[in-house]
């Protein structure tokens, strides 16, 4: 596999491994070299700094207002984000933005987090809004637009979903017709759920040419024929602007058409591909400032005598949620890693710069869809168990975790279904097997010759760090290669419509992906800061994998009693418990250590 060369905060040169998407399952654990938060260089913490004291500055003062949706607050916070450089930095900087790179736009995005429906905004506008047009945009579209987009002069937005089609996109029914004299378009039809709709000046709309060609669309917010709707009143992030779009003979100039008409399929799965790794990055955040609040709140909430945070139970929820902060971080980075070593040396003045861009982007679907569903999943559960720490003050709307836990519930609806997301991970994975992309197969392979002579597996605990973390996540990878390869053999091309053995499959991979990165951040910490600087990593990642492999092994045999029916499938139940270790670790003692390290530190603090 290709090796890609950065910079570390100490100036010294690290290797990434340059896997391919979805190479995580077969490569062994541990093996690649991955980047964690622990490599930023100093530039990147400055970028992050940039943006925490922004939000200490311009958003957390002025809570109230934004929650109670003060007209113009939101637009003119944005507008000073921008300001200073935090809605240009994934704009090329020929147009007036940092180009900067993926790994510090992750970092960004983790710190407007903290509320909700600034960072549903911020990344509505950064993200969905301006990507579309970097990315697929013409030179002239992306000198009109870009340098006003980077600055926050506009404000951005997207328009797919409609009434009748949600997750099933293509589905749409706007439609967009070339007038006679071929100089304008006209489009017809509704869309809903439009973040930033309110005050939007340019929005990427979606709609059928001639009905059948799905194409995407500019248009700016004084169009002839679009009528922007009434604010809609939800659940959480109530401070940001949601609103549906009508299109009644829309007029807009001929070149309005964003990339080729019949497109606009790739304009649409490929942004979402982002926001769904930016949704998972921002959950990181958030959780964070879930655990800073349930670790103030039980130092200081006194019951029988002493502070809750001395109590087991409360204990485990704060050691819990740490942990699975840790996992999601070494996820989310991972990624931006992978994505920032495919975009390096991308010459953005060369003329397929824009392809290269997007190749890059969709060559890691599949972990964009992993962090996604993990991450949104991670950060609701945390919302709900601090609230929980809070008791009834959490439900009083005076203390914050009220407003995260509805602002945390939209995350596993946002830029695709969790539904729709764990389809596309086992879909997407054994669709490359086919392609030949991903050589799946020899790994099948070789778990069939070691079920015919199980003496062949090697069951030798491996030497080193986390050697029976390692053991255990390279076991369920091959489980899960042969249960997937168990489901093609019966379905065959029908396996697509098994959505409750994809399901399981998709869990699985999450799983995996999850435990991989963990071992692989923690082994480099302690390769470059020795065993007891890396206690809480190592503690994290043994009770996270203790958890998580055996949830592995369970929707394993799950996934064959279904796949059973009338049929007898003991056999290949017994051939996933041969990789199923028994090997326990003290998930009590490890909790209480991850927990008292949070309590101390005052929240999350690696």
């Amino acid at each position: 596999m290709a090796i890609s060369s950065r910079a570390t905060g100490s100036g010294s040169k690290t290797e990434i491994t340059l896997s391919p998407g979805g190479g995580f399952l077969l490569e062994g654990t541990g093996s690649a070299t991955v980047l964690t938060p622990e490599m930023l260089t100093d530039e990147q913490r400055m970028m992050q700094r940039t943006a925490e004291d922004f939000l200490k500055r311009e958003v957390d003062p002025r809570v109230p207002e934004i929650e109670a949706k003060k007209p113009g607050l939101m637009r003119a916070i944005l507008q000073k984000a921008g300001e200073v450089g935090l809605l240009g930095h994934d704009v090329p900087e020929i147009y007036g933005g940092l180009g900067g790179d993926k790994t510090s736009s992750s970092l960004i995005t983790e710190a407007v987090s903290r509320l909700g429906s600034f960072a549903v905004s911020y990344g509505a506008h950064v993200g969905i809004g301006t990507m579309p047009i970097v990315l697929f945009g013409s030179p002239e579209q992306r000198q009109k637009y870009l340098p006003k987009l980077a600055t926050g002069e506009l404000i951005a937005a997207y328009a797919l979903t409609e009434p009748g089609s949600g997750s099933d996109a293509l589905a749409a029914k706007t439609s967009a017709v070339l007038s006679a004299d071929g100089k304008t378009w006209k489009l017809n039809g509704s869309k809903q759920y439009i973040t930033n709709a309110g005050f939007a000046d340019v929005f990427t709309v979606f709609a059928k040419v001639d009905g059948e060609k799905f194409t995407g669309f500019l248009i700016e917010r004084g169009a002839k024929g679009l009528v922007v709707g009434p604010e809609e009143h939800k659940l959480g992030i109530r401070g940001s602007s949601t609103c549906p779009l009508i299109l009644e003979d829309c007029e807009i100039p001929v070149d309005g058409v964003l990339g080729q008409i019949g497109q606009g399929h790739k304009i649409a799965f490929n942004i979402l591909n982002i926001g769904r790794w930016k949704l998972g990055v921002g959950a990181v955040g958030a959780a964070k400032y879930c655990l800073e609040l349930g670790v103030g709140y039980s130092r200081d909430r006194k019951q029988f005598g002493k502070p809750i945070c001395e109590f087991d139970l409360i204990r485990k929820k704060l050691g819990d949620i740490a942990t699975n902060i840790f996992v999601t971080e070494s996820m989310a980075y991972r990624t931006a890693g992978l994505l920032d070593a495919r975009s390096h040396g991308i010459d953005p003045a060369a003329p397929d710069a824009q392809k290269q861009q997007i190749d890059a982007i969709e060559e890691h679907s599949i972990e964009a869809s992993i962090i996604k569903v993990f991450g949104s999943e991670m950060l609701h559960a945390t919302a709900d168990e601090t609230l929980q720490i809070f008791g009834g003050a959490g439900y009083i709307e005076d203390y914050p975790i009220e407003r995260v836990s509805r602002d945390a519930r939209i995350n596993r609806i946002f830029e695709g279904t969790n539904e729709i997301n764990r389809l596309l991970v086992p879909g997407t994975l054994l669709k490359r097997a086919m392609q030949g992309r991903l050589p799946l197969m020899a790994l099948v392979s070789q778990v069939h010759m070691e079920l015919v002579d199980p003496t062949k597996i090697n069951r030798k605990i491996p030497e080193g760090p986390l050697g029976a973390e390692r053991q255990k996540c390279d076991f369920a990878k091959r489980a899960v290669s042969y249960a997937a390869s168990l489901g093609v053999q019966k379905y065959m091309q029908g396996i697509t419509d098994k959505q409750e053995l994809l399901g399981v499959l998709a869990d699985c991979l999450i799983q995996l992906f999850a435990m991989d990165s963990a071992i692989s951040r923690t082994m480099q910490i302690i390769a470059a800061k020795g065993e007891g600087a890396a206690a809480i990593p190592t503690a994290m990642t043994q009770l996270f994998v203790a958890k998580a492999h055996g949830m592995v092994f369970d929707g394993l045999r799950e996934m064959l009693m279904w796949m059973s029916q009338d049929e007898e499938w003991g056999r290949e139940i017994r051939d996933i418990n041969t990789y199923y270790e028994l090997t326990r670790v003290n998930t009590f003692s490890l909790r209480r250590k991850i927990a008292k390290h949070a309590i101390e530190a005052g929240g999350y603090a690696l």
